[in-house]
């Protein structure tokens, strides 16, 4: 059986149920770690809850599966491929890092 046209995007709604989750469970860990005092950088903090609302918004592909809306699924699919690009540079430049320059941004934001 082929998977093509709008039979996949409702067979996708599981990936975008995912995204909701992460990013609700983004959220609430970090409001936690903040309420707890395990954590005490703000900037952290709000990175975590940034990208927690973030992946929110792009579960909105899930709006788009659900009516067949072909102009939210295109940008759907643009917005998910320019994360992959992001990602991919953000998780280069972190393995390109050495130690002694990890204990210098880490020292330099405290």
């Amino acid at each position: 059986m082929v998977c093509g046209g709008f039979a996949c995007s409702r067979n996708a709604l599981c990936l975008n149920v995912v995204y909701v989750l992460v990013g609700l469970l983004l959220i609430g860990v970090a409001a936690w770690g903040k309420g707890f005092g395990i954590v005490s950088s703000i900037h952290l903090i709000g990175g975590v809850i940034a990208v927690g609302v973030f992946l929110l918004l792009i579960a909105g592909g899930l709006v788009g599966a659900v009516h067949h809306h072909q102009v939210l699924l295109f940008f759907y699919m643009i917005i998910l491929g320019l994360v992959f690009i992001f990602q991919f540079g953000v998780s280069c430049s972190c393995l390109a890092i050495n130690r002694s320059r990890q204990r210098g941004v880490e020292l330099s934001h405290k």
